[in-house]
């Protein structure tokens, strides 16, 4: 059953989704703004089963339910590592049709993906808000030893299974395709959203160990590491980072977290 939502709004999008009756949405626990009263919510640690989102109960005795806890454990440990939230908010509707709406934290876009069980997407960490209980959310790995040093862009969501997924980002987004532009792309590493599998993600380091290198990672506003994007498949990107948001609010407010050179000089004014 197809997921029906739709994406309102410009500088801070909401998706506005409209449940059949019994159908399952769940969200990041805080993206959630508001539903029709016959939409229960039940709040839970486990992510969807992929038996529409409910829980499996006793099935299997004992044993089922060790290994079920055992399994949410180790959910709520990655999703802890990851730095995500511990837990996710369910709505079902009863009754009749119901309507929910959820929405990022961020001013910027949102984006409802599409998946047929083939390609997985994968997302920066908070980029999810919800998904069909059909879609399975989990945490990846990647970008390598330089990825775990850079620390953008190592830890990544990851949506499997059949469904909609709604996905939201900061500032404006455009898609790309890496084989459109000879097969790689490089990017700063906050201003990437999400991609598709069979795209190859890694962080490289800016320039070697030159004065052209150290010039880019000292002055150039980058730091030291940047993103690279390889194959022939959908890469969304944002036009804000965090990072740039956060730094336009501490001059704001007086201090100037990048200092006037920006990389790697810092003020820490508070």
């Amino acid at each position: 059953m197809t997921l029906q939502q739709e994406i309102v709004g410009n500088a801070m999008q909401m998706a506005v989704v409209n449940l059949h009756p019994g159908q399952t949405v769940y969200c990041e626990a805080g993206k959630f703004l508001f539903k029709t009263t016959n939409v229960t919510m039940e709040t839970r640690l486990s992510g969807p089963s992929g038996n529409g989102g409910q829980p499996q109960g006793g099935a299997g005795g004992m044993g089922g339910m060790l290994r079920q806890a055992m399994g949410t454990a180790m959910q709520v440990g990655q999703r802890m590592l990851a730095g995500e939230s511990l837990a996710f908010q369910y709505f079902t509707s009863q009754g009749g049709e119901g309507t929910v709406g959820f929405a990022g934290v961020l001013p910027g876009e949102m984006r409802a993906l599409e998946l047929d069980g083939g390609r997985a997407w994968f997302a920066e960490k908070d980029a999810f808000v919800a998904a069909e209980s059909t879609v399975e959310f989990g945490i990846a790995f990647r970008g390598g030893r330089t990825g775990m040093s850079g620390g953008e862009g190592f830890i990544l969501e990851k949506f499997t299974g059949h469904g909609t997924v709604i996905i939201a980002g900061a500032g404006n987004f455009i898609d790309l395709n890496p084989a459109d532009f000879g097969g790689r792309i490089e990017v700063d590493t906050g201003c990437v959203v999400a991609f598709e599998e069979g795209i190859e993600y890694g962080v490289q380091r800016v320039g070697g160990l030159n004065r052209q290198g150290i010039m880019n990672a000292v002055f150039g506003g980058e730091g030291l590491s940047l993103a690279t994007l390889e194959g022939n498949g959908r890469v969304i990107l944002q036009s804000l980072t965090i990072e740039s948001l956060a730094n336009a609010l501490k001059k704001a407010q007086g201090g100037d977290k990048q200092g006037p050179t920006g990389g790697l000089f810092s003020t820490n004014a508070g």
